[in-house]
């Protein structure tokens, strides 16, 4: 999601949060092209939950009135409504002040981790996000072992629990496609070096990762020779349905635009036998943009063989009446989207 200069909302909400479903779908616990898939229709249908990586330019910043961590009641609604995977963003100047060198800020990491097991705890998935889009303190990221640094400390603080996934940044864009590929490398031998074996790894690619430029802008060759010992990787793709494809507009093109921007995805998917995920999606609560979702997501289901999950953007409770909130209770997304798409999960 390509925001700018964000502008922080703060808005409390009020209201009963409902419980856990206690009959909600297991987890899924495979990571290969297989049978007995534990959930009808994709592996992971979650939400990404917002917070950690607002804010002021100041760094690390006070919990609170810089960033704030996502509301764990909200995660507990989400998850009985059926979604068992949380995309957690957060700032690697936050996490590592200082230098990829460094050691973890200890009371940014206890909230992260927190967060983290209140979701694994409960049968769920956390994907800790670096929301860097390539950079460290706004400048590209060219050092790779420093990047392999940064994820071997923090993976090892998290190398004991299977239930989360490391995603390698956040939408990289405008730099070079090889660079892309071997920041993601060096993320898969930090985390593996780390111990973290049985975790999965998104990994995202070039021109912000885009489902509709994941061939056309290159990406796909640089990103195609990444290799992992433990053959635990999942592409992560992010696909918008405004004009740009940025995510930025309540509109949509037309209503069969979601499926029309996965189809040259797909076919590189299957054809390099990978499995994918649309890491962000959003659409604007109004006709066109709920079929235009509906058609995608129907779509990735007819092709789950390759498609392995999605997630909507954006929950977390600082978005106020942003328009893509899924926040519930009140998020508008929650009101209109939400409903109209568990069918998908």
């Amino acid at each position: 999601m390509r925001l700018g200069n964000l502008v922080l909302i703060f808005t409390s909400f009020s209201g009963a949060l409902a419980a856990p479903a206690a009959n909600a779908d297991p987890a899924p616990n495979e990571r290969s092209v297989s049978t007995n898939k534990k959930r009808s229709n994709f592996w992971f249908a979650g939400v990404n939950e917002s917070g950690a990586e607002f804010g002021s330019n100041n760094i690390p910043g006070k919990l609170g009135t810089d960033y704030t961590w996502p509301l764990t009641s909200s995660v507990d609604t989400l998850m009985g409504k059926g979604f068992n995977i949380f995309r957690i963003p957060f700032l690697m100047e936050r996490l590592v002040p200082g230098g990829l060198y460094n050691s973890a800020d200890a009371t940014y990491l206890s909230g992260l981790t927190n967060l983290v097991n209140h979701i694994t705890n409960k049968g769920g998935y956390a994907a800790i996000c670096a929301q860097n889009f390539g950079r460290y303190n706004g400048n590209i990221i060219t050092d790779t072992a420093g990047f392999q640094a940064f994820w071997k400390t923090i993976a090892s603080h998290f190398s004991g629990n299977s239930h989360v996934i490391f995603d390698t940044n956040n939408e990289y864009h405008d730099m070079d496609n090889s660079l892309v590929g071997n920041l993601n490398q060096a993320a898969i031998n930090g985390i593996r070096a780390a111990g973290a074996t049985s975790q999965t790894i998104f990994v995202e690619g070039n021109s912000y990762t885009g489902a509709w430029t994941w061939v056309s802008s290159g990406t796909d060759t640089a990103m195609g020779a990444l290799t992992d010992p433990h053959d635990n990787i999942i592409y992560e793709m992010h696909q918008y349905l405004d004009s740009d494809g940025s995510g930025t507009h309540s509109t949509c093109v037309s209503t069969t635009i979601g499926q029309q921007r996965l189809v040259a995805a797909t076919n590189w998917c299957r054809s390099n036998k990978k499995n994918c995920i649309i890491g962000e999606t959003a659409a604007g609560s109004n006709s066109v943009c709920l079929s235009a979702i509906e058609g995608m997501l129907s779509y990735m289901k007819a092709n789950n063989d390759v498609w392995r999950g999605w997630l909507l953007w954006g929950g977390g409770p600082w978005w106020g009446d942003y328009m893509f909130s899924v926040e519930p209770p009140s998020g508008t997304q929650y009101v209109g989207v939400v409903p109209s798409i568990l069918q998908y999960i």
